[in-house]
């Protein structure tokens, strides 16, 4: 399937039964609100769905069922986080053979490579595949930044089409359009600088808080394609305290705590993470509480 790299693609959260196995039904529930709420693409296996404690296996697992339930009405993708090429080229492999559209990547794990070392990496792993890849920019979290000369040496690949911008330099997407135009797909990674980069031209969200929130976040999306711009700056700024809960060392915990709130997940995460108490979940559900209390109304954002 084509993915276009625009819109909003949820960065999906893996879902655990109490037992610790993969909970495929409220899987499928979150999914499935998802796609009603008229998302662009799915996103496995990132940060939010804890990629570095899933077993091979179980990423197999989550491909394929997220490509049953998707049944063709949009892309799903899957991330990439290896700590060596042999390994991300295997990743690459098994995610095709279980129906991905396209891959995200992240730089090396654990070893942090020198630009040379990341281009080669990020090049083996995409002359080695069809699928379409969109390099995963963080370096506030990852330690490794794709500078504009590296992604210079990396569109010789013809499947490297879009970049995750995490970099929190809001002045990077001006940098991007100004030095490669639309030869880059540019989707905002940060979700409290989504509508900003909007407006600097990115075209695309891959969202955290679209975990609990789905419509409210494809409604902010829509609206400003529409030029709609006042009912999404009004949705936005309802939307920020929350948004906040994802630029926070237990983003998963914080963001699966609101998926209980709004009725499509668990509180379930995959030791060393362990679910928020105390003090620390009181403040999260306060601001889950508030954000329930004063959620707005929406309008008929699917039909612009």
């Amino acid at each position: 399937m084509k993915v276009a790299w625009e819109g909003v693609y949820p960065a999906v959260t893996t879902k655990f039964t109490t037992d610790d196995q993969l909970d495929l039904e409220m899987f499928e529930t979150n999914i499935q609100a998802q796609l009603s709420a008229g998302v662009d693409g799915i996103i496995l296996g990132g940060t939010l769905g804890e990629a570095s404690s899933l077993m091979e296996d179980e990423k197999d697992v989550l491909v394929a069922k997220a490509v049953e339930i998707c049944n063709g009405q949009v892309p799903v993708i899957m991330n990439i986080a290896e700590q060596t090429t042999k390994g991300a080229i295997i990743a690459a492999e098994k995610a095709k053979k279980h129906g991905a559209s396209g891959l995200m990547m992240l730089p090396p794990m654990r070893y942090k490579a020198d630009d040379r070392e990341t281009v080669t990496y990020f090049k083996a792993v995409a002359n080695s595949t069809d699928l379409p890849i969109m390099i995963y920019n963080n370096p506030v979290d990852y330690k490794i930044e794709v500078t504009l000369d590296m992604f210079e040496e990396l569109i010789e690949c013809e499947n490297i089409q879009a970049v995750k911008e995490s970099t929190r330099d809001i002045s990077n997407i001006t940098r991007m359009i100004n030095r490669f135009g639309d030869r880059i797909k540019i989707l905002s990674g940060v979700d409290t600088l989504a509508l900003e980069s909007l407006f600097m031209g990115a075209g695309g969200w891959v969202a955290g808080l679209v975990c609990a929130f789905p419509r409210e976040t494809v409604a902010i999306y829509r609206l400003k394609k529409a030029g709609r711009i006042e009912e999404a700056l009004k949705i936005y700024r309802w939307f920020l305290p929350l948004l906040e809960l994802d630029i926070n060392a237990k983003l998963v915990q914080n963001i699966k705590l609101a998926e209980v709130a709004t009725g499509i997940g668990t509180e379930n995460v995959r030791a060393p993470r362990l679910p928020l108490v105390d003090d620390e979940r009181a403040h999260v559900m306060r601001i889950i509480e508030e954000g329930l209390a004063t959620r707005p109304e929406l309008p008929d954002y699917l039909n612009l």
